[in-house]
């Protein structure tokens, strides 16, 4: 089985991708930028661009049919490691409980030099377990 999970970004079709892939049990979700309607958000913020893009990546994965418990890693990509903190902090407060592997990296910029961060979600789905007493 796959299943492509579409964007709003008018980049989609020329560059051939998706915001997530599901194939099977794995779901993986492409980098997420700040971007809503084609407009970066919360420009300057580190963490409200990030905890942004991870909303956005949860709900690419709950559109695959996952859902956030089945988060095994997650990547932040920033373009200055020395706010790391405030990505940390955003991250913190959605997957405290579920403690995926995680990568902080910097790098030299991304295609709109408005964007401070983005991120990376891979999962593996998880049966649903049944809650039937057999009776």
């Amino acid at each position: 089985m796959k299943k492509l999970v579409g964007s709003d970004s008018h980049l989609e079709e020329s560059i051939g991708f998706s915001r997530a892939c599901r194939i099977g049990d794995y779901i993986s979700v492409s980098g997420t930028a700040p971007i809503s309607k084609g407009e970066t958000v919360h420009i300057g913020d580190v963490y409200s661009q990030t905890k942004y893009c991870l909303e956005l990546s949860i709900l690419a994965v709950e559109e695959a049919g996952g859902n956030i418990q089945d988060v095994i890693r997650t990547r932040i990509m920033l373009t200055d490691i020395s706010r790391w903190k405030e990505a940390a902090q955003a991250h913190g407060e959605l997957f405290s409980a579920i403690k995926p592997a995680c990568t902080f990296v910097e790098i030299k910029r991304f295609i709109d030099k408005q964007w401070l961060v983005e991120t990376e979600v891979d999962c593996v789905v998880t049966p649903l377990k049944s809650t039937s007493t057999g009776e």
